[in-house]
């Protein structure tokens, strides 16, 4: 009997140590993928800061003067480039509807109605609809001769400030190029100092030169897109303007007779 008992309490305590092993080793694991979670976390978050840490570190090694010129044409750039996207925006019209309007008005209402539609109506294509429907008691010629006048003002206002865009896109890579001449200059400056090649002498001038050719290639490229998207954009709306113009001089022939 006491055999009996011996056996039991063995089995139990065996039972018992297996169990807190098998509770040990779980907690085991679920704390190394604690840690293992949490330090992935973390090198995440240090290479998002990284990457911006590294991006100003970058800046600062390639010189304040060209990079900071670099910069002020990206800023500039940019700004005309929204101040153009937006601007073309609001001057596209549905070609379409207003031409449907006028033809409603000059049989409705006659040519003044037909202004007035095109005076409460944004953009170029209404503002030549409404120059030559203004000219249309000087006649048919004297108003096409308005509407080609005029489609090239709101031709003008479109391109406005789009050549400083192309201005910038030129300057950044030049900069960046003038960057690098003036970063071998130096390298070769420290060479002569020293009078002894070493790689360390040398080093520093061509990371300045390389840094600043890069940025001013980023910069150009950027407002590249920025230009590309925008001229497009002028030439739909300036064949708009064109079609409409045409369609007009047909809505004034018809309404003459």
């Amino acid at each position: 009997m006491k055999r009996l008992f011996s056996i039991l309490a063995i089995l139990c305590f065996m039972a018992f140590g297996t169990a807190n092993a098998t509770t040990n080793a779980n907690t085991n694991a679920n704390t190394v993928v604690t840690t293992i979670q949490d330090d992935a976390a973390d090198d995440t978050a240090a290479e998002e800061l990284g990457f911006h840490q590294e991006l100003k570190k970058r800046f600062i090694e390639g010189g304040p003067g060209f990079m900071g010129i670099v910069l002020l044409c990206l800023i500039l750039g940019l700004a005309i480039a929204i101040e153009r996207i937006i601007f073309l925006n609001l001057s596209t019209t549905n070609t379409k509807k207003l031409t449907q309007d006028v033809e409603d008005a000059l049989q409705s209402g006659g040519v003044d109605a037909a202004k007035e539609v095109c005076r409460n109506t944004k953009g170029p294509v209404a503002s030549i609809f409404y120059q030559g429907l203004d000219r249309t008691d000087e006649g048919i010629e004297a108003a096409e001769k308005a509407v080609i006048a005029y489609g090239g003002v709101q031709m003008g206002q479109l391109e406005k400030n789009v050549s400083w865009i192309s201005l910038f896109i030129a300057l950044a890579p030049m900069l960046g190029f003038m960057g690098t001449v003036i970063g071998m200059i130096q390298a070769f400056d420290k060479i002569q100092a020293a009078g002894d090649m070493q790689p360390s002498l040398v080093a520093g001038g061509i990371k300045v030169a390389l840094l600043t050719t890069v940025f001013g290639l980023i910069v150009a490229i950027i407002l590249q897109i920025f230009y590309n998207y925008i001229i497009a954009k002028i030439d739909s709306i300036v064949n708009d303007m064109e079609d409409a113009s045409i369609t007009l001089m047909d809505l004034l022939i018809r309404n003459k007779k």
